[in-house]
């Protein structure tokens, strides 16, 4: 799409979401008791699924309502649509400020928590899925557009690296939202960590992603609601700020040792590409 009567010929996309938004809201919120906790279904899991059913690419039989054209709008449209939600954030965070800044240690140092995804997901790629230089790419960061930039940079996104790092941002675009949306509001139901600790954990450089987290958890605690947005925003600038030089320098050269320690010798990695008659 690249003028405005593109995007405005593009109706049937507008109708699509008009109607998933009415049928999100007429579900409402859905509670699953666990026992152990609660998992909390929004709106916005409803519409995020709804829509994935839609998409022509994925379910064939709704391509003569919703062409290629529709799809190509969709995604440039998805900022447009975020940027409400994201202004929120921002006259929740000054109300909130002393809190924030009382928390300003904790904010800055959550942002190691970025590292979990090389101590949990590197072993995981290289030993369970058997990745090659793809591992590297896919887990040092949780693949967000700054990391696509340090791959795209240092080793080009037509490289192994490159399909890693792009592979990991599709799921996470398709499924991250739905999972952080179930897993924030399950794990808040528990009681066994601090709300805003939750919401410091939602802001991972993902506007999507946040607005899910902190969605969940705001539903979960309404009194609480404007505290959990104001961490969220903060903790996601943050990680804008800084995730990406942690990952840079921190992140990324942590990944390329550990590979060349356990990783699989380049030689394996060819014969097991020669061995299933396919090109990387």
């Amino acid at each position: 799409m690249t003028s405005v009567r593109d995007v405005g010929a593009a109706w049937r996309l507008y109708v699509a979401a008009a109607v998933l938004v009415l049928v999100a809201q007429l579900i409402g919120i859905q509670q699953l008791d666990l026992g152990v906790g609660v998992i909390m279904f929004l709106p916005l899991l409803y519409a995020f699924v709804l829509g994935l059913v839609l998409n022509p690419s994925i379910v064939g039989r709704f391509q003569p309502f919703l062409k290629s054209r529709e799809v190509a709008a969709a995604s440039p449209l998805i900022v447009v649509a975020i940027m409400p939600f994201i202004a929120k954030f921002g006259t929740t965070i000054g109300p909130d400020i002393e809190q924030i800044i009382a928390a300003g240690p904790a904010l800055l140092l959550q942002e190691l928590g970025n590292l979990g995804t090389v101590i949990l997901a590197f072993p995981l790629a290289v030993w369970l899925l058997k990745l090659g230089r793809e591992s590297v790419g896919a887990t040092f960061s949780v693949a967000r557009e700054p990391s696509i930039a340090i791959v795209a940079e240092r080793y080009g996104l037509k490289s192994p690296e490159g399909t890693g790092v792009l592979a990991v941002y599709v799921v996470g675009t398709l499924f991250g939202t739905i999972l952080y949306s179930v897993m924030a509001s399950f794990i808040a139901s528990t009681g066994v960590f601090d709300i805003r600790a939750l919401a410091m954990a939602c802001g991972v450089g993902s506007g999507s992603m946040m607005a899910a987290c902190s969605g969940s958890l705001a539903a979960a605690v309404p009194e609480m609601e404007s505290t959990i947005l104001a961490f969220a925003g903060s903790s996601n600038l943050l990680t804008y700020a800084t995730g990406m030089y942690l990952s840079l320098f921190v992140a990324l050269p942590a990944v390329e040792w550990m590979y060349r320690r356990w990783g699989r010798p380049a030689t394996a990695v060819a014969a097991t590409g020669a061995s299933t008659g396919g090109d990387r």
